[in-house]
């Protein structure tokens, strides 16, 4: 199979500009969230933003290659996308489509946020951490694009293509149950990816590490299922939305209460 017909390039090249922004609109808000730890760098900081900006471009490329070339073999992907760029018709509306992606991705942030509240009855309170809306709001991008692409696009893409080496439903596409495994898992995986941030504010104990399971795993769910059904264009949508929900709108209307 020649290189060209291996993937959609256009595509790739289009997730890779959307990542690459993604994580220098995420710089602002690390900078003020992890400012004291990245004093202690041994190295300039302006040098290892660089090599962090590196590292995550080169990261990136092997995510969306491999996500996009599973994908094929997977019914899975950026369908909206893919159309858009190979200028063929879009089959869903797009206003329908965004539109419950933001209800479900609204639905995903408000009962994080109400879990949250939850577990802080178990759980000592963290350590106050003044979020400045426009950081916040810069910073859902990376949600929204970044870890849609590892998360959904290469994880959930890799172990669906993996499971469906070994089993496949009639018609040799994966399973309702593989996908399913699938995207739980990778719900797993994203609320451990959670803890070394958390490990900054408080001591990672057993409650802890549920809390970020079961409150990161909800909108993992969530950003999965929309995945699946929808294509990687709701995921990331409704994962911003949740983002924003968390970060800008429910702490901006508590101050008015």
């Amino acid at each position: 199979m020649k290189i060209k017909s291996l993937i959609n390039w256009k595509l790739f090249g289009l997730l890779l500009g959307a990542g690459i922004f993604s994580f220098f609109a995420v710089l602002p808000y690390l900078l003020t969230f992890q400012g004291d730890a990245l004093k202690d760098l041994p190295i300039p900081l302006p040098i290892a933003l660089l090599l962090s900006s590196l590292q995550t471009t080169v990261l990136l490329a092997i995510f969306i290659f491999f996500g996009l070339l599973l994908g094929k073999k997977t019914d899975l992907g950026a369908p909206i996308l893919s159309d858009w760029l190979m200028k063929r018709p879009v089959k869903e509306g797009l206003m329908p489509l965004a539109l419950n992606a933001i209800k479900l991705g609204a639905l995903a942030g408000i009962l994080i946020y109400i879990g949250d509240y939850i577990f802080s009855f178990f759980i000592e309170p963290f350590e106050a951490v003044k979020i400045i809306p426009w950081q916040a709001i810069l910073a859902s991008f990376y949600g929204g694009i970044f870890e849609e692409i590892f998360m959904r696009l290469f994880l959930v893409t890799l172990i669906v293509w993996v499971i469906g080496k070994f089993f496949k439903s009639k018609n040799e596409r994966p399973t309702s149950l593989s996908v399913w495994v699938a995207i739980i898992t990778a719900a797993i995986i994203f609320g451990l990816g959670h803890l070394p941030a958390t490990a900054l504010l408080t001591t990672i104990t057993p409650l802890v590490i549920t809390r970020a399971i079961l409150l990161n795993g909800i909108g993992g769910i969530v950003f999965g299922w929309l995945y699946w059904k929808k294509g990687l264009e709701s995921a990331m949508i409704a994962h911003y939305t949740a983002d924003i929900v968390i970060l800008v709108i429910i702490p901006y209307l508590l101050l008015l209460v």
